[in-house]
């Protein structure tokens, strides 16, 4: 008789129902027993689901730092432009659970659009000043208000001891760093390291639109973040004309932007700039919009 497999994470749909899963009405099989309620520590994985081993990543490192884990898989359409793809967004949640199973996650928060906005667009947002208009948010205008909203409402809901990001979107986890030191959130923001493939590609949900060819292409991204970086001792014109090199190469990737920004501000560096930078880099390829980014020391 073979042994049952890992169970699948409780999935939990209302924000009332996870209020009440969390004060220790019920317990949690990845629950320590002797530490119930308040003293129980919590950590929160915000995802949009289609979940792939960059996401186990920042499970893992939650379970590391907490007893009970909440990952949320809510598509938030806050943060999708008219033109974006909301609609065609990858969702399984079967398969986020199967994945989630082997990974000792307590909670799925699972919610509707109408449960977390009921009122539809809600009237009241988070907005990132400057640096939500750059980068990103130029070519996605709303969409890191749409983030910050919607990370704050589930911080408000969770109220987790640490949230967890991945370093792949460098912009975000700036922003949602910033938020929550400014509006004084009693939370904690861990940053994991990007995931990459063998290869090299970061990993995201959006690498399944591609086809064999694109994802071959889609190599160039890191490839230029490698040259920028062997650049590094030779100034920001030297970074960026090594990452250029590599993308003009590539036909089948259509560059929306290459910056090298400044870690503490996000704000892009002046070329006598020296110290702590990072490079980002936004491009199309065939059918999907891919992000990476990488540190450098500007010397």
């Amino acid at each position: 008789m073979s042994s049952p497999g890992p169970s699948r994470p409780v999935v939990v749909e209302t924000i009332a129902a996870l209020r009440a899963e969390l004060a220790g009405r019920n317990g949690s099989e990845n629950t320590d027993p002797s530490r119930t309620g308040p003293s129980r520590t919590v950590a929160l994985v915000p995802t949009m689901g289609a979940l792939h081993e960059g996401h186990l990543a920042l499970v893992e490192r939650a379970r590391e730092l907490a007893d009970v884990v909440v990952v949320s898989i809510f598509v938030n359409p806050l943060q999708f432009g008219p033109e974006e793809d909301l609609d065609k967004y990858p969702r399984d949640l079967g398969g986020d659970l199967d994945a989630l199973a082997p990974h000792g996650v307590g909670y799925v928060f699972a919610p509707t659009a109408a449960e977390m906005y009921p009122d539809g667009d809600t009237g009241t947002k988070v907005t990132g000043g400057e640096v939500a208009n750059l980068l990103e948010g130029r070519t996605r205008p709303g969409h890191f208000d749409g983030v910050l909203t919607v990370v704050a409402k589930l911080l408000g809901i969770v109220r987790p001891d640490v949230v967890l990001f991945g370093q792949k979107d460098a912009q975000q986890v700036f922003l949602v760093q910033r938020m929550v030191a400014d509006l004084n959130f009693a939370t904690r923001v861990e940053v994991v390291d990007t995931v990459r493939a063998p290869d090299g590609l970061a990993l995201s949900s959006r690498n399944r639109y591609l086809n064999p060819d694109e994802r071959r292409a889609a190599l160039a991204l890191s490839r230029a973040l490698e040259a920028a970086a062997s650049a590094s001792d030779r100034g920001i014109d030297a970074v960026l004309a090594a990452a250029q090199s590599v993308l003009m190469d590539e036909r089948l990737v259509k560059l929306d932007y290459l910056k090298v920004v400044n870690p503490r501000t996000f704000l892009p560096v002046d070329d006598g700039y020296r110290g702590p930078a990072r490079v980002v880099i936004a491009a199309r390829v065939g059918p999907a919009r891919l992000i990476d980014n990488d540190a450098i020391y500007l010397n």
